[in-house]
């Protein structure tokens, strides 16, 4: 917040007023009521039932609240003439737009603790979306810190990275962690897992082809020994037919027909 010089004109104090930014009103209120009570002109603002306001006071009060005011506002309030009026008015406009961040903050919290990753979702996309996620508390006024962001990645991701989410909260101190960090490791571990599934996976063709070789070679062994003797070894005929055998039969009852005439 910018903050707004002010002299308590005859008070021996002096004060900085914040200038109102509608996103944090509720502060700007705080601190704007502390310094008005402190210069004794906050019953000015806020007079007890049926007291009687000092004009002076009033006008005096009224000069602050208009110093501490953006100029599209304090065009807005320029009409209302006591400082009581001002500070209403400013209370109507901006409590109701409190209620609406406070009721647009719990849905965006409902939001945040359903959001989780999904199977083959990319790690860089999940975490876009915690990225936005904080983004739109900003928007709100709020804060999500790393160490939100932190625990929901790790609390979320797939069974695949719990191994590093392990290895993270053992060893790391995940409470002070930067969320960029915890991204950058998770994203470490799953690329070397992915380097050892593709050096497996060639491994695995790679035997593939060494045992198809093989069984080529197989076949082309046992298509060879088709129609081949295995008598003579030559082809063409089977080891019943084999001329060879024959000539060799015809050989041996020769050769007894002989032995038998002596």
């Amino acid at each position: 917040m910018s903050l707004v010089p002010h002299g308590g004109g005859a008070s021996v104090m002096s004060m900085a007023y914040p200038v109102l930014v509608p996103a944090s009103y509720t502060a700007w209120a705080i601190k704007v009521e502390a310094n008005l009570d402190a210069q004794g002109l906050w019953e000015a603002v806020a007079p007890a039932a049926g007291t009687t306001v000092d004009v002076q006071k009033s006008k005096t009060a009224r000069a602050v609240l208009l110093q501490a005011l953006p100029e599209d506002i304090l065009l807005q309030v320029s009409s209302k003439l006591t400082a009581k009026e001002v500070w209403d008015s400013l209370k109507s406009r901006y409590v109701g737009a409190d209620r609406v961040k406070s009721a647009r903050l719990a849905t965006l919290k409902g939001e945040f603790d359903r959001l989780f990753m999904e199977d083959g979702e990319a790690l860089d996309v999940y975490a876009g979306k915690i990225g936005g996620m904080a983004a739109r508390y900003i928007a709100l006024g709020a804060t999500l810190d790393d160490a939100t962001m932190v625990k929901k990645l790790l609390d979320t991701v797939p069974d695949r990275l719990y191994p590093a989410v392990a290895g993270i909260e053992q060893f790391c101190d995940v409470d002070k962690m930067p969320f960029e960090e915890a991204l950058g490791r998770l994203k470490a571990f799953e690329e070397r897992c992915q380097r050892r599934s593709r050096t497996s996976g060639s491994e695995r063709r790679d035997d593939q082809l060494m045992l198809t070789e093989t069984e080529w070679k197989a076949r082309q062994k046992k298509k060879s020994t088709i129609g081949k003797c295995f008598n003579c070894g030559n082809r063409g005929h089977f080891a019943r037919d084999c001329p060879k055998k024959k000539e060799e039969e015809a050989l041996l009852a020769k050769a007894d027909e002989e032995a038998s005439l002596f």
